[in-house]
């Protein structure tokens, strides 16, 4: 019984080590004593225990509780960082509730929690199209405590403020790209038109008597919108909407006639009939349309447009944290449960990027944004 109350505690540790390493661990060992102490001194007089075996382990444990304190007192060593999360962790999204960037941050949210056994907390701060949020993740704290879910909105922003109170690329660190996201090309049922083709030979010969709709003045939907209806020679007038459930309705009575939204918000009123999905906006199909067509497979590649969605952290955040939290995400983003909800929400998750792949593909999308910006003429309101 003894060789095999050893075997299993060794086995014990050696699995506590590999799923939380080394420091944490011994937390963990730590929590299991102080929780065995507290119900000998509830229940009863507190006596060491007689087995040999238990008593080492008591004693092992309470002298490694008493190193992991001491420890503690050198928080802002590097060896400290090991120990990283020790308290909740708090992601900042610049949009409302079911935005996509909000949806994803979500979703990743639930996996580090099981994963790393704390909290991690969803603070949306929407407004000033994405301005209030992505200004407090540039000014939070730099200690990987807080973190953002950013967008192609956090640059489009920056670059159409005159005097932004944050830099777009500037103030941030790059953590994990989380998601590349679909775009869709959807329009009211009430048009006489069934495929892409057929709308855009509709649309150019009508300049001025179509309009499309966009979540606001230089948001990711108004600059898709530009991209094709300047690509492909349409003359159409742009309706900003607040949220995109009230263009959804203006859409389905024919007041609004087409938009480009990412398909994970467009999904549901599409599934519904409410709208027609006339092509997603990708070189090839999506399995969560399988039916609609890629633009560039209609002979529109130059419509084109993507999304993405993925985590920042504030510069200055310590190197270790922020590679840590990347090895992280990149392990829950590879499980299958969690990739099969991406793609059914017309998404794919994105483990294999580098942070600094992230900050590369960030800043080729600021130059490409810059350049949509000044030719379209795009001001803020």
């Amino acid at each position: 019984m003894k060789q095999k109350g050893c075997k299993y505690l060794f086995l014990l540790i050696k699995k506590s080590i590999e799923r939380f390493g080394p420091n944490r661990a011994v937390a963990v060992g730590m929590q299991l004593v102080l929780n065995a102490l507290a119900r000998r001194i509830k229940y009863s007089r507190f006596q060491m225990p007689q087995n040999p075996i238990a008593r080492l382990c008591y004693a092992t444990l309470m002298a490694a509780c008493l190193l992991l304190a001491a420890g503690r007192g050198m928080a802002n060593t590097p060896d400290a960082l090991a120990d990283y999360p020790v308290k909740p962790i708090r992601i900042i999204v610049a949009s409302s509730v079911g935005a996509a960037d909000d949806f994803f941050a979500r979703l990743l949210a639930d996996e580090l929690e099981n994963f790393y056994q704390r909290r991690v907390l969803i603070e949306n701060r929407p407004g000033a199209g994405g301005l209030i949020g992505n200004t407090k993740v540039s000014r939070a704290t730099a200690d990987g405590y807080t973190l953002g879910m950013i967008g192609v909105t956090r640059l489009i922003t920056e670059l159409m403020r005159e005097a932004p109170p944050y830099k777009a690329l500037g103030d941030i660190v790059g953590v994990a790209h989380v998601a590349s996201i679909t775009n869709v090309l959807a329009v009211t049922r009430t048009l006489p038109v069934s495929t892409a083709r057929e709308f855009v030979t509709y649309a150019r010969v009508r300049p001025g008597e179509l309009n499309y709709a966009s979540l606001g003045i230089g948001s990711a939907s108004h600059l898709a919108a530009e991209v094709f209806s300047r690509a492909l020679g349409i003359d159409a007038v742009h309706i900003p909407f607040r949220v995109a459930t009230d263009s959804f309705v203006e859409m389905a009575l024919g007041r609004v006639h087409y938009a480009i939204y990412t398909l994970p918000a467009a999904l549901g009123p599409v599934r519904e009939g409410r709208l027609r999905a006339l092509a997603v906006m990708t070189p090839q199909r999506r399995p969560t349309l399988p039916n609609v067509p890629a633009i560039a497979e209609v002979g529109l590649p130059e419509a084109q447009f993507d999304s993405w969605s993925g985590i920042v952290a504030p510069r200055g955040t310590p190197r270790r944290v922020v590679e840590q939290l990347h090895s992280d995400i990149a392990r829950v983003l590879r499980k299958g449960s969690l990739r099969a909800r991406f793609v059914n929400q017309g998404a794919e998750s994105t483990p294999d990027t580098s942070p600094e792949g992230f900050m590369r593909h960030m800043q080729e999308e600021y130059l490409r944004f810059q350049s949509i910006i000044k030719v379209g003429s795009i001001k803020p309101e």
